[in-house]
């Protein structure tokens, strides 16, 4: 198959950040035989559409200089490497999946959760670790792991034999018809369908690692059964070429059932780990779960008809009745009701809904009727949203893994060399039958040592732990934002929109002696058509409810953080903050006291000029949020140190703050002032978060260790952030905060077990304990133990999900 031609080529794998959020450099991942891949030419711009490295599912670009042609199709590949392998043997990576696989839904991508940069369209395993893939998307209807599906058919139908096997070689010798000859025949014929069929994947997996040069877990199992077989099977077959000191009960000593109960306690473990991983979509599809599946439509003469939701389109009329699920995110244009959105948000109490208020998606209906105008359908939705945030925030990279990775990495090839020193010291220095001994300690250290325990310990906390956070209506962009946040010891905050409703209200307009007040609002309103800042909404609204008629606006021109230009009836128009007049040499002594009063009772205050001369001042409330005084103080407790930054004045935001409690106020900031105060809070070794909704606030939310954007804020903002409280609700940072101490805690957890278990276990498996109490580890117990440690990782990652 051609990777030219796939539809899927152009998304991108590698980065450990989404692609746009602002401020993160995509990092150039490392091949496994070390050189670079990718390079900057794969994500340089005009280079045309980007394409899959067949070998090692990496994306590539048409101007790489690593190409092959076969078959009338063209290549292209990260690196010589790959390219290399490619032209050894081009059926093997062009071959088709194996016709057990269950299809996907068409477009699935899938990737490994232990190395989310690798990414195919297709089913299969991890060149890096011989994992399975799993898509990057779980759906309501995808069917059972195919692998899951896969090995249980294999361990059912083999464990029958493996435990056969077990028996013979256990007791076989105290049954006078069965001769050692008979024995060691019976033994190989049972266990060669469990070695050669059972575990047939493990060697594939096997040799991928040998010829990636990627040494994994299954270089381990891989290499040690293929011992205990091997050496049993030249045993069988030519047993005049051992020594006298390997016979025993009449025989040259065979391990067959070492082999096949690996086999089979191997597939055990898989089979335990595939069903505990699966658990860890649980939240994404519960998410999905929430959507309905059709929506009332209105039609034109009054009609009504229940549709597929795939069928709103934006501007459809919809009727919501009680108890009902909105179907899409939309505006109340009839009926007043309320609203159970805690599916989404996290908070409990249902939110009244009236005309012009707007609504989201699988949220749910109380006890009115509601007509709604869908505005955002598909994957523009909110939920749709949350539920992708949430899929990209798990296949994204903690700092602690990538630290475990390299770990794993060197670890196999200690464990490699152990074994061998282990065979080399028994053999040589052991009591007899000292080869015996040394294949036996051998096997049980390789078998023992599972780097896949050390590779899963944080991947499953994150997964986990980002779709319990999505319910709580908290939304991490990437497991760095997760392991940061608890460290946050300042938060910055925006004013507008941030610690209060972000819904201001028009208060009053007052008027130079050369303009009528009426005058003043109809410049002011005409102005702001163009902005988006709430304070403008106020002021237009205000207008339109006087019925002022408002004239059209040119060179419209919105100066982030102080105020907004533009030409109105011929005049040059500016309107904004101290800090912009400042900038035009307009003067504003004569109504500066008026001004400092309206401040002073919370209010923001916007002057307007008229070809740089006074005309007048607008005055706008934006009262705080109901929940915001609790935040502050819940923060303070948690040890924050809360500043505040805002575009408004000084007066009104210290009057804010002195009713908040607020310990820091900067006012009049624009947003390069922000994103300097970030650096110098963080200069002075503070850890910073930074939190706010609106465009003036991206900079700093992008500075800063940790952005947090409110979801009832502009996109701008959010893109920026690393993470999103869906409600807008300042004490979702405490949950997000406390989600985030639990993950961190359950990662060194998961770490701990597994250094502890290999630390302990390799060391025992080896013999060491021979000497003083005379106890060796059997092979198969070493399997057992082996296969629950990755058991063991999984399942106390999924605590995560009761908050535990």
């Amino acid at each position: 198959m051609s990777t030219q031609n796939d539809p899927h080529a152009a998304k991108a794998c590698c980065s450990t950040k989404p692609a746009h959020s602002a401020g993160a450099a995509a990092g150039s991942p490392t091949h496994l035989d070390g050189s670079a891949a990718g390079g900057e030419a794969a994500g340089a711009a005009g280079d045309g559409p980007e394409l899959r490295d067949p070998v090692c599912g990496m994306t590539v670009s048409p101007a790489s200089p690593h190409r092959a042609d076969h078959e009338g199709q063209s290549h292209y590949f990260c690196s010589a490497g790959c390219r290399s392998k490619f032209v050894n043997d081009p059926a093997r990576y062009l071959s088709t999946e194996p016709a057990d696989a269950i299809p996907a839904p068409a477009g699935t991508q899938f990737t490994c959760p232990m190395h989310p940069e690798i990414v195919q369209d297709h089913p299969g395993t991890c060149p890096k670790c011989g994992m399975a893939l799993e898509p990057m998307m779980p759906s309501l209807d995808e069917a059972e792991n195919p692998e899951l599906t896969d090995f249980r058919r294999r361990f059912w139908w083999t464990l029958p034999l493996s435990l056969a096997v077990l028996v013979i070689a256990m007791v076989g010798h105290r049954v006078p018809a069965l001769s050692a000859s008979v024995r060691t025949w019976m033994e190989f014929a049972l266990s060669v369908p469990v070695v050669l069929w059972a575990g047939w994947p493990f060697f594939q997996r096997w040799a991928q690692s040998i010829v990636n040069r990627s040494p994994n877990m299954w270089t381990l199992i891989g290499t040690g059964v293929g011992a205990a077989f091997g050496y049993s099977v030249v045993a069988t077959l030519a047993p005049e070429w051992f020594p006298a000191s390997f016979q025993e009960h009449g025989r040259v000593g065979v391990y067959y059932e070492a082999a096949a109960i690996i086999v089979s306690l191997t597939l055990l473990g898989q089979l335990l780990e595939l069903k505990a991983r699966s658990s860890t979509s649980a939240a994404i599809k519960a998410l999905l779960g929430l959507a309905p599946k059709t929506a009332r439509r209105l039609g034109d003469d009054g009609s009504e008809e229940d549709i597929p939701l795939t069928h709103v389109h934006i501007g459809d009329r919809l009727r919501v009745r009680p108890g009902e699920k909105v179907p899409v995110d939309g505006e109340v244009i009839e009926g007043r009701s309320r609203l159970d959105e805690s599916m989404l948000t996290g908070e409990p109490m249902p939110v009244e809904k009236t005309p012009g208020d707007s609504v989201i998606g699988a949220t749910i209906n109380g006890n009115g009727s509601l007509v709604i105008r869908a505005d955002k359908v598909g994957s523009n939705t909110v939920l749709a949203q949350i539920v992708q945030l949430v899929a990209q925030a798990q296949r994204s990279r903690a700092p602690m893994q990538r630290m475990a990775d390299r770990v794993s990495f060197w670890f196999v090839l200690a464990v490699l060399a152990i074994a061998v020193a282990t065979f080399l010291v028994w053999g040589f220095f052991g009591p007899e039958p000292a080869w015996t001994f040394a294949i036996v300690n051998a096997v049980a250290v390789l078998i023992i040592a599972c780097p896949c325990a050390l590779g899963l310990a944080t991947p499953m906390s994150i997964m986990v732990a980002t779709g319990r956070a999505a319910q709580a209506g908290v939304l991490f962009r990437d497991a760095e934002a997760i392991e940061r946040l608890r460290l946050i010891d300042t938060l910055i905050v925006d004013k507008t929109g941030t610690l209060t409703q972000g819904k201001p209200a028009f208060r009053s307009v007052i008027a130079t002696a050369d303009f009528g007040e009426d005058e003043v609002l109809r410049l002011a309103a005409s102005l702001d058509q163009g902005s988006e800042h709430p304070l403008a909404e106020a002021i237009v609204a205000e207008s339109r409810r006087r019925e002022t008629v408002l004239n059209p606006v040119e060179d419209f021109e919105s100066v982030t953080g102080i105020g907004v230009r533009g030409r109105v009836d011929d005049h040059n128009l500016a309107l904004g903050n101290t800090a912009l007049m400042d900038e035009l040499g307009v003067d504003v002594t004569s109504l500066s006291e008026t001004a400092e009063k309206l401040r002073g009772e919370g209010a923001s205050v916007m002057y307007l000029a008229v070809d740089r001369r006074l005309a007048g001042l607008l005055a706008v409330a934006d009262p705080i949020k109901d929940t915001t005084a609790e935040a502050i103080e819940a923060l303070h407790a948690a040890g924050f140190r809360i500043v505040m930054a805002t575009g408004d004045g000084v007066s009104t935001a210290k009057a804010v703050a002195a009713q908040l409690g607020i310990d820091e106020v900067h006012g009049e900031v624009r947003p390069q002032d922000k994103s300097e105060l970030v650096a110098r809070l963080k200069r002075e070794g503070r850890r910073v978060a930074m939190a706010g909704d609106g465009i003036n606030d991206a900079p700093a939310l992008a500075a800063a260790d940790v952005g947090i954007a409110m979801g009832t804020g502009t996109d701008v903002a959010m893109s920026s952030a690393q993470v999103t409280l869906v409600k807008g609700d300042l004490r979702g940072i405490l949950r997000a905060r406390q989600i985030s101490q639990a993950t961190v805690a359950n990662m060194k957890q998961n770490l701990g077990f597994a250094f502890a278990y290999n630390a302990l276990g390799v060391p025992i498996a080896a013999g060491v304990l021979y000497p003083v109490f005379g106890w060796l580890l059997s092979p198969m117990i070493a399997a057992l133990a082996m296969s629950l440690s990755s058991v063991s990782v999984v399942a106390n990652a999924l605590r995560l999900r009761t908050g535990q």
